[in-house]
């Protein structure tokens, strides 16, 4: 990279759409207002270090190349139109972001199988993002996710313009067109490096594509600590009547039911109300996603009246910090994840927290001598009961927790650490 360094950020997805339309966010909230997360957290992280970003997003909703600015960050965001062809096939998706062609598009018609694996290779505007990186005078490119056709696309277009191409890990390790088995593997051994935070998806990952330890930086998510103040609790459980001698168990993210476990956390919140039938117990849900239904249906069919559920992505800190500081305990169910932030943000809010042992979740709450947490079984609400139910009636041992997950999210994933990694990695481009 040159003496002013700029990075293209693709992120995961055909469009962008993909990941705000389930939130309920316009792609100006998200342009404006948005911040935290893979995307902007690393925005940030590389500033700190002089890296400049400039994100470059595909949507199916505009018609035309446009150029704004991050207010947040001050990163320019490119919004590009998705190519035609890839737009006409979405029209028959009953699931752009199915797994298979029936999930895709309700057939599984050899013909419908055959748009199943070319659509997430049409999806990207060649010319106009070739045409963004020259303009913006980009050095290198990183993609959010390696297990993705937009990141084969990348190589071949980091070839042409002669800079390096780089990828992260956040969570895809599956693959959804059929002909990603062919070019994955030549993709992985030509780009310049992978960040990856879970040891255990480095070891898959050498393992499958045949990479050294070498050719992978172990980076972890970063995060602005000092913004995540917490807030004053009263008025969120005054909102919610929930009383202050009460005690509170949190949840934030996106409601996709299967992959958060979120049938699980219900699950075991109603055994242990069950168990602990005289303690002053509720359950505090932030967050919305394309699940909503099944889980008012979940939440209706086990009786749940101690929940309380903000169904609204939120994007102000301030407020989710609010939240967060009305808790006495985080809750973690997930049956998989990349490398999660929301546990962080709790761990940055002085919660300890309760997680499922998913790739990369420990590491970011037990490894090591001053745990932050503990660590259950996935989809196993006996002993997540168990383990939220262990805190809550041990008030030495959480508080314990609480302060060993609060300098474990300064010292690990301060957004200067991770930014001095970035750039030691990135600066590499190194060419295989």
């Amino acid at each position: 990279m040159t003496t002013a360094p700029k990075i293209a950020l693709l992120p995961w997805g055909n469009v962008i759409e993909d990941f705000l339309d389930p939130l309920k966010l316009s792609l100006d909230s998200f342009q404006q207002d948005m911040t935290g997360g893979w995307l902007f957290g690393y925005i940030e992280a590389l500033k700190r270090v002089g890296i400049h970003s400039v994100l470059i997003c595909i949507s199916a909703q505009v018609c035309f190349p446009t150029r704004s600015i991050h207010k947040p960050t001050g990163a320019v965001i490119w919004t590009l139109p998705s190519p035609s062809v890839y737009l006409a096939i979405r029209r028959h998706m009953l699931n752009p972001y199915g797994l298979t062609a029936q999930a895709m598009f309700g057939r599984k018609e050899p013909w419908w199988v055959v748009l199943q694996a070319l659509a997430p290779y049409l999806a990207t505007p060649l010319q106009s993002l070739t045409r963004v990186i020259r303009q913006e005078h980009c050095n290198a490119i990183l993609c959010q996710e390696y297990e993705y056709a937009r990141f084969d696309i990348s190589l071949w277009l980091g070839k042409r313009l002669k800079i390096p191409v780089f990828a992260s890990f956040q969570g895809g390790n599956f693959q959804v067109s059929p002909l990603e088995k062919f070019s994955r593997s030549a993709s992985i051994q030509a780009c310049a490096g992978l960040i990856i935070a879970s040891q255990q998806e480095i070891n898959r990952v050498v393992e499958r594509y045949n990479l050294t330890h070498e050719e992978i930086a172990k980076i972890y998510n970063p995060l602005d600590v000092e913004q995540w103040v917490t807030g004053k609790s009263d008025g969120i459980r005054g909102q919610f009547g929930i009383a202050a001698h009460a005690q509170v168990v949190a949840w934030h993210g996106r409601i996709d039911l299967h992959r958060k476990g979120l049938d699980i956390l219900l699950e075991a919140w109603h055994l242990l109300c069950r168990n602990q039938p005289t303690q002053n117990l509720h359950l505090l849900l932030v967050g919305t996603g394309s699940d909503v239904q099944m889980l008012q249906q979940l939440i209706h069919d086990l009786q749940i009246t101690n929940l309380h559920w903000v169904n609204e992505y939120i994007l102000d800190k301030v407020t989710l910090c609010s939240y967060l500081a009305a808790a006495d305990l985080y809750v973690l169910p997930s049956r998989h994840e990349g490398f999660a932030v929301a546990p962080i943000e709790a761990m940055a809010c002085q919660l300890p927290v309760v997680a499922t042992d998913v790739p990369g979740v420990a590491e970011a709450i037990i490894e090591g001598a001053a745990p932050g947490g503990l660590m259950v079984p996935v989809g196993d609400p006996h002993s997540l009961a168990a383990a939220m139910g262990k805190l809550l009636e041990n008030d030495v041992l959480r508080l314990q927790l609480a302060q060993q997950a609060y300098q474990r999210a300064r010292v690990l994933f301060s957004i200067e650490a991770v930014g001095t990694q970035l750039h030691s990695f990135l600066s590499r481009s190194s060419k295989r």
